[in-house]
């Protein structure tokens, strides 16, 4: 009986070819789990994101009383004259 001298070579590219897209498909497969489960981590962490915090609340208005009595007490004292009471005060009150 005689043997054929490319049997062995076709069956061992045959082989080759199959290993070879064996692992293209393994690769591709394992491609998309990596995909999938980065698109899946980036998806739970937009979620879990804890939401932007409110601009910072406008400073509290100066207590115009409190600042007129300051005024009165240094016009009292005699600190300030009339004329600088009158107008301090005005100035408080958005007249001046």
């Amino acid at each position: 009986m005689m043997r054929r001298r490319g049997r062995p070579l076709v069956r061992a590219a045959a082989t080759t070819a199959v290993v070879a897209g064996t692992a293209g498909a393994v690769r591709h497969h394992q491609e998309q789990k990596y995909a999938n489960q980065a698109a899946e981590q980036q998806a739970a962490y937009e979620e879990a994101a804890p939401p932007p915090e409110p601009a910072p609340a406008a400073a509290p208005a100066p207590d115009i009383s409190a600042q007129l009595q300051q005024l009165a007490a240094l016009h009292t004292a005699g600190v300030l004259s009339d004329e600088e009471f009158a107008a301090g005060k005005a100035k408080l009150l958005g007249l001046g």
